[in-house]
């Protein structure tokens, strides 16, 4: 979880610049963050980090956790040799479907806070921090009501995490059989995992951030049914690529949180193999 939560600290401005374009602002992506800066103060670029903490706390600890648990286990079955890609996938989709439904609280309280300047000032729920947004929505909604979208984050973890975990260990098994070693194997592994993250995952984050963040009209109704009807409405709307809208800031800010993740991964557990742990 320690990688994640320093990933978290680097990529938090990030964050919110993506997940206001997807909620349909405007301009270039530093046209929108100086916009942030100047209508809303400088600290609304880290609104929300207090729920990304917890999250990775949670998210991230339990999916790299039952990662490395699953992989381990299969390559004792497949007699200590390395895993075929596929099985490499199927670990990664496990990883990532379990880890994100310990997440799907937290993750639902960061999209809320990010998202909250975008509404009208009298709609705002103006959330002080992660615990203060996860009591208001229990207070308001149940304690189903943090598992709100829970369904299209939990398909989203699977997709980035398949792409994400099993690539950077093919990577480093491909780049080591070409004679890659140390640093430069860590950081092109974790490269290319980052892109394959952000490829996989995007259209299912579109869709998550969608649900996540709505509201009911002044009828009461709320724009969705769920995650199939966004995704076909969002399809007749606008195609396929209107999943794809942000790909450059989404790719900017996963690519280099799973670099920073993978990458103080691989120093932690190098130090605890050292040190006995």
């Amino acid at each position: 979880g320690a990688s994640g939560m320093v990933a978290t600290c680097c990529i938090q401005p990030i964050d919110i610049v993506k997940v206001r374009i997807q909620l349909g602002a405007s301009g270039s992506p530093f046209g929108i963050a100086g916009n942030i800066v100047k209508q809303e103060g400088f600290f609304t670029l880290y609104r929300g980090l207090s729920a990304g903490l917890l999250r990775q706390a949670t998210y991230t600890t339990a999916r790299l956790g039952i990662f490395k648990t699953i992989t381990e286990e299969a390559k004792k079955r497949n007699e200590g040799k390395p895993l075929p890609l596929w099985q490499k996938a199927v670990c990664g989709l496990t990883a990532g479907g379990l880890g994100s439904l310990v997440g799907s609280p937290a993750d639902l309280a960061l999209i809320r806070m990010q998202a909250d300047g975008t509404l009208p000032v009298a709609e705002r729920r103006n959330y002080r921090n992660a615990f203060h947004s996860l009591s208001s929505i229990v207070k308001e909604d149940g304690i189903g009501g943090l598992f709100v979208g829970a369904g299209p984050t939990v398909v989203r973890a699977m997709a980035l995490n398949m792409g994400m975990l099993a690539s950077n260990d093919q990577a480093k098994e491909t780049l080591e059989s070409m004679g890659v070693t140390g640093a430069p194997k860590i950081f092109g592994a974790s490269a290319i995992a980052g892109f394959f993250a952000s490829a996989f995952s995007l259209p299912l984050d579109f869709i998550k951030t969608q649900i996540q963040k709505m509201k009911p009209d002044a009828n009461g109704k709320m724009p969705y049914t769920g995650a199939l009807d966004c995704a076909a409405k969002t399809m007749a709307e606008g195609g396929p690529l209107a999943f794809y809208k942000g790909f450059p800031t989404y790719y900017v800010r996963i690519a280099p949180h799973s670099m920073i993740t993978l990458i103080v991964l691989n120093y932690v557990q190098e130090f605890q193999r050292d040190n006995g742990f």
